[in-house]
């Protein structure tokens, strides 16, 4: 099946990934293809949301916040879309009849919606991996269950999916980095970055959440839990290594020695569009790779010391799937605290560190616990949020 006559919907359709998703789409078309749109989303950016649908005219568009659900009725009543807002549409969103769902709100916000996708058996690309790192298990069985099929989107993950050819021939994985701004950086100007130094991504261009996450590389330790419940391989088969280049977006190892490795130019639209034709290919206008021209290709160990989150992410997936609901929620209160000004740069991974261990010091054993419900990866997920809002509060204050 190619993506002509497929229906879709865009779960944050005014991000990054899910503006790629809109180029993509008219790509698409221009060429001949037919892609109807059943459903957009976006939290807020009402300007950005109206621009998608006078592009793509969706049957349905959900916005996050009721506060501008009027001002979207009255901007998108021309266009003959149906419009709503709050967490119901979201859900709802994603519940409308499309075959293909683009996942890309931030956060934990996307799993309800994500969810609804899911549980109606969609294929579902997936560029929300705190999906998976809040509620890897539980998501991956309601995935088997209602018979959704996961597509990943993220560039490494859909790295590995392309050359996942004998899963049970494999070694390990290596999932690449490019390093984010401060690579070569010391702790010193690490501690003094502003956010709009950690934002200044050298080769990507993202929103500031996880263009933050990338810069304390907090974003690769999060594929590495989100890599072990896709590919369902453990912790110590997953390896990082650092590529500035981003040429090459993850390496599969086999048995007999062989590594096989998807190369590409950093453009969201190639793996978007992978998993828009899945399984077939789709023609999409990046830039192709000029190998003789660009030179060397290197690779480097990431510092532990300077990147901390690494080491974080890696205890949390061998603590207990509780455990990394947890750390995802600390972080993001931590880089909304960092993006206000009201923490420094250094003090995200120390208000992640910090909060787990708070939990797990006010509720025993539960950071080992595997959630039984959703209902439980939200009360862990709040839990947490709470205790990264006091400790990001009492650095601030100090």
């Amino acid at each position: 099946m190619s993506a002509d006559g497929r229906s879709v919907s865009i779960l944050g359709v005014t991000g990054s990934v899910g503006q790629s998703t809109v180029r993509v789409i008219e790509e698409l078309r221009a060429q001949g293809q037919r892609i109807e749109v059943e459903a957009v989303s976006a939290n807020k950016n009402l300007e950005a949301l109206v621009d998608a649908c006078q592009r793509l005219r969706p049957r349905f568009a959900a916005l996050g916040e009721a506060s501008g659900l009027s001002q979207a009725r009255l901007a998108l009543a021309p266009l003959g879309v149906e419009v709503a807002a709050g967490a119901s549409a979201l859900e709802e969103a994603g519940a409308r009849p499309a075959g293909w769902v683009m996942s890309a709100i931030v956060g934990a916000a996307g799993l309800g919606p994500t969810m609804a996708a899911v549980r109606r058996g969609a294929l579902v690309a997936l560029a929300n991996k705190e999906c998976l790192v809040c509620a890897g298990p539980l998501f991956i069985e309601a995935a088997k269950r209602h018979g959704a099929t996961l597509l990943p989107v993220d560039s490494e993950h859909n790295a590995i999916f392309q050359v996942l050819s004998h899963p049970k021939r494999v070694e390990k994985l290596t999932l690449t980095a490019s390093g984010g701004p401060f690579r070569t950086a010391s702790l010193q100007a690490m501690a003094a970055a502003t956010p709009a130094e950690a934002c200044a991504h050298p080769r990507w261009s993202m929103g500031r959440k996880i263009s933050v996450d990338s810069a304390t590389l907090m974003n690769k330790g999060l594929e590495l839990i989100e890599a072990s419940y896709l590919f369902g391989f453990k912790g110590e088969d997953i390896d990082i290594l650092v590529h500035p280049q981003s040429t090459v977006h993850s390496l599969v190892h086999y048995v007999d020695g062989s590594v096989l490795a998807q190369m590409a130019s950093p453009d969201m639209r190639i793996p978007i569009a992978y998993a828009l034709a899945w399984p077939d290919r789709a023609y999409v206008s990046a830039a192709r790779l000029d190998l003789a021209a660009m030179g060397p290709l290197t690779f480097e160990t990431p510092d532990a010391v300077r990147f901390p989150a690494l080491g974080l992410c890696r205890a949390a997936l061998k603590a207990g799937a509780a455990a990394s609901t947890a750390l995802s929620a600390a972080n993001e209160v931590a880089v909304e605290a960092f993006l206000a000004g009201r923490i420094r740069f250094l003090d995200i991974n120390q208000v992640v560190e910090d909060s787990v261990l708070d939990l797990h010091r006010s509720e025993p054993g539960l950071i080992q616990k595997t959630p039984t419900s959703f209902d439980e990866v939200a009360w862990v997920d709040q839990a947490a949020r709470g205790a990264a809002q006091r400790i990001a509060g009492s650095l601030a204050a100090a």
